[in-house]
């Protein structure tokens, strides 16, 4: 094994989507700070998408029947639950922008956000990506500008006669500075200040002067005209908020349990330095204590971190990639479909009897050995409700793995790719897991142990 291999897995593991076998020996050669080094600079620069492919004819859509119009927004879901499969894809063939990718995801999480339309979604989607490695306080006051929140939280219809409070609140509690930390007399006045924050029909921000109301206003202790940005700069003044978004990014990426030094420690340098994401992902990345072993392979992985894990390690492709949006819902995470807007609680509630059968059958069925048998209940067109699910039209490309490990025999085998594969401090010994082998003659035995390695519940943690 190379020289900290288990601290690379598990870095690439946390900060993106597992290591690939081509990059395994490159990435052995520099150190750990060498390694956050280049992610860090690799999400400078992320893949965005054209917002332009996605902009609607305004003239075309007035003059649809109602039919038309009711089809034209079925297509629009369809094409948006079309894009969460495109940006999983993207995270499975992600090389230098791995980082970037997962902090999307996170920050997805973060400000959950349902959207039903294309244009929206890559919209949405662009202003995460752009400032996921950035300033917080852009971030926020982006989110806060997209149609997609501002139709998700109502804010469309947050006037001056009469405010709407759904994106005032949710920007407190969950956006920002957490419960606890704010009244509700805050959450009128704040509301007050984002009244008029629109979007137009063509999917961009607007803002409706004549519905804004310009009085005074009293929020945190502090009183002026303020708007939206402003309230913003309030929330952040507040040590709190750096204390909630620290603790927040410190269970994802480092423990679900928490730590009340270090997240202590590390909300004062987070607010020193302006709210720089980059620093504080830079920091505990670079922190000895990340790669404790109380810290690794002891985290469930999502259901998107699950798939693009098992996506880039297989090598997999689809003839169709619509069965994988049945396979997203049925373990309980289609990206830009959130439960609410306190997005997905993750952790232990990803796993249920229905969800750990799915998973732990997952790899067997990519490889067309065995046919999948649930329900999927979802707006695709050749998924009508109710129909079953049985293939997933799946090809695997196992030749990078054969060749790294087609040397060894057996018992090594299963030792060598446990170790690449799994990271959890405990692995099955080979004894209990030739007992439960059963040779797969349309497979080498490369191919065949993997898959089976990664069927284990083990391969569950990152």
């Amino acid at each position: 094994m190379i020289k900290n291999s288990a601290k690379i897995q598990h870095l690439y593991a946390r900060a993106g989507f597992g290591i690939q076998l081509r990059d395994y020996d490159k990435r052995g050669q520099l150190s750990i700070s060498s390694l956050v080094k280049r992610l860090i600079q690799q999400g400078k620069h992320p893949n965005l998408l054209d917002e332009q492919d996605y902009r609607i004819n305004i003239e075309e859509l007035k003059g649809m029947t109602k039919k038309e119009k009711v089809d034209f927004r079925k297509k629009m879901m369809q094409e948006t639950r079309m894009m969460s499969i495109n940006w999983l894809l993207d995270m499975a063939k992600a090389k230098e922008q791995v980082l970037v990718e997962k902090m999307t995801l996170f920050w997805h999480g973060h400000f959950a956000c349902e959207i039903k339309n294309p244009l929206s979604t890559a919209n949405y989607l662009n202003t995460i990506k752009k400032h996921a490695l950035g300033n917080f306080r852009d971030l926020v006051l982006g989110i806060a500008r997209t149609p997609a929140m501002i139709r998700y939280l109502n804010n469309q219809q947050n006037k001056k006669l009469s405010p709407n409070e759904n994106f005032a609140r949710e920007l407190m509690e969950l956006f920002t500075i957490g419960r606890g930390n704010y009244t509700e007399q805050d959450v009128k006045e704040a509301a007050r200040a984002f009244t008029g924050w629109s979007s137009s029909l063509t999917g961009d921000f607007s803002f409706r002067s004549k519905l804004h109301d310009y009085g005074r206003k009293s929020f945190m202790g502090r009183t002026g005209d303020f708007d939206g940005d402003d309230i913003v700069d309030i929330l952040l003044e507040r040590k709190e908020t750096a204390q909630y978004i620290v603790g927040k990014i410190y269970r994802y990426f480092v423990n679900e349990k928490g730590h009340s030094a270090r997240i202590k420690a590390l909300a004062a340098s987070f607010y020193e330095s302006n709210y720089a994401i980059d620093k504080l992902m830079t920091t505990i990345f670079e922190s000895e204590w990340f790669y404790d072993e109380e810290n690794m392979g002891t985290r469930i992985k999502s259901p998107t971190e699950y798939l693009v894990s098992l996506i880039k390690t297989l090598g997999i492709s689809f003839d169709s990639y619509r069965p994988l949006m049945g396979v997203q819902k049925a373990m309980g995470q289609l990206l830009f479909k959130p439960p609410n807007v306190a997005g997905w609680p993750g952790g232990r509630s990803w796993i249920d009897n229905s969800t750990l059968m799915l998973r732990l059958n997952l790899p067997m069925y990519l490889a067309n050995q065995g046919e999948m048998n649930f329900k999927v209940k979802e707006e695709f067109e050749d998924l009508q409700e109710g129909k079953s699910l049985k293939k997933l039209q799946a090809k695997l490309n196992t030749k990078e793995l054969e060749k790294a490990f087609a040397s060894y025999e057996q018992a090594e085998l299963y030792q060598q790719l446990c170790d690449f594969l799994l990271l959890t401090k405990n692995k099955p010994p080979y004894s209990v897991f030739q007992s439960n082998f059963q040779t797969i003659s349309s497979w080498n035995d490369v191919s065949t142990y993997a898959l089976k390695i990664m069927s284990l519940p083990e391969y569950q943690m990152c």
